[in-house]
């Protein structure tokens, strides 16, 4: 067979497999889809549904290289669930991918069988079990593609130890340094203990569905969804059922537009350093005029002291009437430019204070967050007592819950921009991502600020604060989002 020919025999069509991919639930426009850089098209299944998608895979694979169903479900599991991948790899070197899959040993040196190894003086129809030393007939020994022969009683019993400690798809062989793994089938005929089975299948489903590139678990607490994409990216996932969000590749909390290596580099960092920024954790400063002690109670990080009416940034305690065209100086971290021929502890405290530059900004957008879901629970009182004076209707006032839903949408990406721009190299992309980070943050708090005093005389105005702060916030993320 040629090679053109070989090649055309293991392809299989994309096609063929789509219809394991396509959502039940209406898809985005293109339109629509092309325009917000976070769209992401994905769906929410049931254990049962994707039990199903499995099973079909390993049907699939089965009949198409023609092995049993327990063989091709480690494969699959092992070789990253590519139907096509694997027909192309088992069709040009069957034994390799085997090998690779850990279903065979590298080598073909095979032990013999267990009789030809006992010494003349036993029973050669009783052989010795290498692990618990007892004398077995030959038919209670069992053995995987690599000859090592052990009886069934110690298998069943090595099966379930690791079944108890959570181990499943990677049991293998108890002969030393032997890699070669259990196939489903052997393992589930050893087991005899209904509950060990059913752990067996439970913990092996995980393995199958963490191993799937295209399947994520919902993290949610005793959630048992699982979100299935047919393209596994760094994007948003809203669960359909306990509403957790959270990043499809990676399934910690979003991060955008911060990568998910940086982030969990971040979080660790903040995790370690975290006595060292406690210091920066108060709720309350000193009016920069008149310097009495003022507590933030909202969100927006535009101030005004109850006292002398100042108006001043909570940030950078500047004055806000000012603060519009020097936000980006709020913002940004001023690198030391000499800094590399300081002393070693020159260098230590310029690390700490930019670190703490970009904690506290990243701490304090966490603490809005928070004050902004007192601010939308406020909103809709407002709303109510609204609706039960006769001034308005429930429709009426419902631009005021869309603004503080995207106002959140929006100090919730602004977060996230400040572990990116910690980790980011000096230079002209830095200067733009840090522009374009002090443009949002001078439209979030105009919204904040508006959204806390607004009225319905407000309304256009209000709108209008909402389409710019959600176009600084889309224009950022198409320029830095990477996925």
């Amino acid at each position: 067979m040629s090679a053109e020919d070989q090649d055309s025999e293991c392809e299989i069509e994309d096609e063929d497999y789509d219809n394991y991919y396509l959502s039940n639930e209406e898809e985005l426009e293109l339109a629509d889809y092309k325009k917000d850089p976070e769209s992401f098209q994905y769906e929410c299944l049931k254990v049962e549904e994707v039990e199903k998608l499995l099973n079909e895979l390993v049907e699939l694979l089965s009949l198409e290289i023609n092995v049993t169903p327990s063989l091709a479900k480690l494969l699959l599991h092992t070789l990253g669930w590519s139907i096509n991948e694997i027909v192309c790899m088992f069709r040009a070197d069957a034994h390799g991918t085997l090998v690779t899959a850990k279903v065979k040993p590298a080598n073909n040196n095979v032990p013999k069988p267990l009789m030809s190894h006992q010494p003349p003086s036993l029973n050669n129809n009783n052989p010795m079990c290498p692990v618990c030393y007892a004398h077995q007939p030959v038919e209670f020994f069992k053995a995987l593609a690599c000859g090592h022969q052990f009886c069934k009683e110690c298998w069943s019993s090595h099966f379930e130890v690791q079944v108890i400690e959570g181990v499943s798809t990677s049991i293998g062989c108890m002969g030393q340094d032997c890699i070669v793994l259990a196939p489903e089938d052997f393992v589930l005929a050893l087991i005899n203990k209904p509950n060990i089975r059913e752990k067996y299948q439970r913990f092996a489903f995980r393995d199958y569905v963490k191993s799937h590139p295209q399947l994520r678990f919902c993290p949610g607490p005793n959630c048992d969804i699982i979100v299935r994409s047919k393209e596994p990216m760094a994007k948003s996932v809203v669960c359909h059922q306990c509403k957790s969000r959270f990043c499809f590749k990676c399934g910690t909390d979003y991060h955008a537009p911060t990568d998910c290596e940086t982030i969990k580099r971040w979080l660790t960092k903040c995790a370690d350093d975290s006595e060292t920024a406690n210091y920066i954790s108060a709720h309350t400063k000193d009016c920069p005029k008149c310097h009495i002690c003022i507590e933030k109670n909202g969100g927006c990080n535009h101030m005004q002291c109850y006292n002398c009416k100042h108006d001043f940034c909570w940030m950078c305690l500047g004055d806000w009437k000012s603060h519009g065209s020097e936000y980006y100086e709020c913002s940004r971290y001023k690198e030391n430019p000499n800094i590399a021929y300081e002393s070693v502890h020159a260098q230590a405290r310029e690390a700490l204070k930019k670190y703490l530059h970009y904690y506290e900004r990243w701490e304090n957008h966490s603490k809005s967050l928070r004050l902004e879901e007192q601010t939308l629970t406020r909103i809709k009182d407002r709303i109510e007592v609204k609706v039960m004076e006769s001034s308005g209707t429930w429709i009426d006032w419902q631009y005021l819950i869309d603004a503080a839903n995207l106002l959140a949408k929006c100090r919730y990406t602004l977060k996230y921009t400040y572990p990116y721009a910690y980790y980011m190299e000096s230079g002209p992309r830095k200067e733009l991502f840090e522009y374009q980070q002090a443009q949002l943050e001078a439209e979030i708090e105009n919204l904040s600020w508006k959204i806390e005093r607004a009225e319905t005389t407000d309304r256009g105005d209000l709108q209008n604060q909402m389409d710019i702060a959600e176009k600084r916030r889309s224009i950022l993320l198409k320029d830095f989002l990477e996925v």
